[in-house]
């Protein structure tokens, strides 16, 4: 039979003492690169709902800037409002002295119309003719149809003087109507755009609460996310140091097998070939362990 390398019984027992740690070594990296690959996805996963997170946390931020600004505009809307309902009510009073002062320059009888006069006439003759009085009321009553007849001619003579008056009357009354209508528009409008500002912040209450909830997802999601790259990287620091047994143990193994085969070719240099053949198979099943860094050994 040809030379071959040949280990001591306590040589064959450490390698196969160390082979079946090779073995265990080689389960154990495919246990925790299945694990870290797991993990590793967890991260990922973790990630992206941090990025949700931050987006979310993105949009209330902007719209409440938004919400903000539209808040100060109804600000200064009311503000414009109150001073221009000031305004309005000092123009309700200027017309309403200003139709006070223009009754007052009216003489009772160029208030009175004709027709009013008439009537007072008609009623004081049909008094006078259906009732009995005596003669100082007589006297009297026919004393003011006198006047009222006087008062009669006098008011038909300035028709036009009245018809003036009640114009400028009636445009007094239409100017303080529509100062109050402008005060009630815009006591309204004031309404309006109080409501709508209370509205605003209350937007703006409900955004900050959103955006502090996302704060706070977004700070578990973090902590989520640096306990699962702690457990990668303790993974990680296993899968190296089991790496470097392994390492360690396949050089021990080759310095064996070498020494082995240094004593094959001293004690057998003319019976080279079969051995060489043996050698060679030994050494590119090492060399092939060794490139591949994460052993896996069969059987």
């Amino acid at each position: 039979m040809p030379p071959r390398p040949v280990l001591s019984e306590d040589d064959e027992r450490s390698e196969r003492d160390a082979r079946s740690t090779l073995r265990s070594i080689d389960a154990r990296l495919r246990s925790l690169g299945e694990k870290r690959h797991t993990l590793i996805a967890e991260m990922r996963r973790l990630s992206a709902e941090q990025k949700a997170l931050y987006d979310r946390r993105q949009a209330p931020a902007a719209e409440v800037e938004r919400l903000y600004r539209e808040h100060g505009d109804l600000g200064k809307r009311i503000a414009e409002l109150r001073a221009a309902r000031d305004q309005a009510r000092g123009e309700v009073e200027a017309a309403v002295i200003a139709l006070r002062e223009l009754r007052l320059t009216f003489a009772p009888g160029e208030r009175e119309h004709p027709e009013q006069i008439r009537k007072e006439i008609a009623r004081l003759e049909l008094h006078q003719q259906t009732h009995a009085l005596p003669i100082d009321e007589e006297n009297a009553l026919i004393a003011q149809l006198r006047q009222r007849h006087k008062d009669l001619v006098a008011a038909e003579a300035r028709t036009q003087v009245v018809a003036e008056h009640e114009r400028l009357r009636k445009e007094a009354e239409a100017r303080v109507s529509a100062a109050r209508d402008a005060v009630a528009r815009i006591s309204r409008e004031g309404l309006d755009a109080r409501a709508q500002r209370d509205a605003k912040m209350a937007e703006v209450r409900a955004k900050l609460v959103d955006a502090g909830s996302a704060v706070a997802d977004l700070r578990a999601k973090g902590k989520e996310r640096a306990a699962v790259m702690a457990q990668i990287d303790a993974v990680s620091r296993e899968m190296d140091g089991l790496e470097r047994d392994g390492r360690r143990l396949l050089g021990e193994m080759r310095a064996k097998r070498d020494e082995a085969r240094r004593t094959v070719r001293a004690y057998a240099p003319g019976r080279g070939t079969p051995s060489q053949v043996v050698e060679s198979a030994a050494e590119a099943n090492l060399q092939e362990l060794l490139k591949r860094g994460k052993i896996s050994l069969g059987g």
